[in-house]
């Protein structure tokens, strides 16, 4: 037996991460994106999959739909058939020469084609990727690629040609919510709906990031509610950001640069953070066209330098200082 956050006495077992296991076993699993999973069943149905190429941020869905086509394609044999390499861990040429050809190359029974899936190709060195459309060409007639990356813009235009491109947007807002409510409910967990609210405005459209939050807090409360998500993930309400911004421009720099200190001092968001959610909510506050302009003018070249290194809180208070001139 173990101790519960309330001195009680909870039973010790196997704590499984929860982003494993709802993991989508079938490609009718993946939710928020139906065109591009009726388009891929209709692949696999004809048994007639192209090389295919996911672009989109993190947490929508590009892996889980791989290995869903892998399940659907080769059931229990899946594993067998399927090799998944990062390729941002291995992302020289010696991967392709070696691990992809080595695969691609190996006798299989059974099946008309394999399937690799290179994660993060867009990590991929240049000559990586030159060696990696060769091969395509080579082994077109048993092996099937899957490449998955966050912007194609750096994936060469020879492989691009070569594949199905699809492109993953952020999740929408009633998938998330519909996600979290349903694994709460498996859970057994209480969750309020400005519980679902925080946690989807938490995620922006990241899955991955929901159900971490969601573990996260279920651990922390008995009930998940707003407060407790916002705690666990870091991050602002938007009250409090517009707040913020409605003080710089009102002329208030003081008070608004104490809502800033709060925010990176009291509860530790990182400048980065803070940009992101100014970003996200800039067209949400009740501000004038002129007001909103100026202020993701500012926010672009307080990202930039912050990017390119310099001290965020000074830049945070220098795009409060400019809102509130």
């Amino acid at each position: 037996m173990s101790e519960s956050a309330d001195g009680g006495d909870r039973p010790a077992g196997k704590t499984e991460v929860w982003i494993e296991k709802y993991r989508p076993e079938s490609l009718d699993d993946i939710v928020g994106h139906e065109d591009i999973i009726d388009r891929i069943e209709s692949y696999v149905r004809k048994n007639d999959l192209p090389h295919l190429m996911f672009a989109g941020p993190a947490g929508v869905g590009k892996t889980a739909t791989s290995v869903s086509i892998a399940k659907e394609v080769y059931g229990d044999d899946w594993r067998e058939n399927f090799l998944e390499l990062n390729a941002s861990d291995q992302r020289g040429i010696d991967v392709v020469r070696d691990r992809i050809k080595n695969f691609a190359r190996s006798s299989f029974g059974g099946y008309e084609y394999r399937i690799i899936f290179l994660d993060e190709a867009d990590a991929l060195t240049s000559d990586a990727q030159s060696a990696l459309r060769r091969t395509m060409e080579q082994f077109s007639n048993n092996t099937r690629f899957i490449l998955s990356c966050n912007y194609s813009s750096q994936i060469i235009d020879p492989i691009q040609s070569r594949c199905a491109v699809f492109r993953f947007s952020p999740l929408g807002d009633g998938a998330v919510a519909a996600q979290v409510r349903k694994i709460a409910e498996m859970e057994g967990l209480e969750v309020t709906d400005d519980g679902v609210d925080a946690l989807v405005y938490a995620a922006d459209g990241d899955m991955r990031r929901a159900i971490n939050a969601l573990q996260a807090a279920s651990v922390t409360d008995e009930v998940v509610d707003e407060a407790t998500v916002y705690a666990i993930t870091s991050t602002a309400r938007p009250e409090e950001v517009e707040e913020m911004v409605r003080l710089a421009i009102g002329g208030d720099f003081v008070a608004a640069r104490s809502r800033l200190d709060e925010l990176l001092s009291d509860r530790g968001l990182a400048g980065g953070d803070i940009i992101d959610q100014l970003h996200r909510s800039a067209w949400e506050f009740d501000l004038d066209d002129a007001a909103t302009v100026r202020l993701m003018d500012r926010l672009g070249e307080a990202d930039f330098r912050i990017t390119e290194g310099a001290n965020e809180r000074i830049q945070l208070e220098a795009l409060l200082a400019s809102l509130a001139r």
